[in-house]
């Protein structure tokens, strides 16, 4: 009898506590987002993650009226 090959199921996305999904967002902010990411010696995936993480922890939803603009 051959010996079989084993091949290792890979794991379902998202499986690793990370999904994967798409925005749109201006030129200007992809720029800017790559610079930080140059200067910080970091990809540009770990700063948005960064910055979205440090966003939604200090951000606070309000009532229309409050906002003097």
């Amino acid at each position: 009898m051959k010996d079989k090959i084993l091949i290792r199921k890979r794991e379902l996305q998202g499986e690793d506590g990370y999904k994967t999904f798409s925005i749109r967002i201006k030129d200007e902010v992809v720029d800017k987002l790559n610079k930080l990411a140059a200067d910080a010696n970091r990809s540009r995936n770990e700063v948005v993650s960064i910055l979205l993480e440090y966003a939604i922890d200090n951000c606070e939803i309000i009532e229309k009226c409050e906002i003097n603009v």
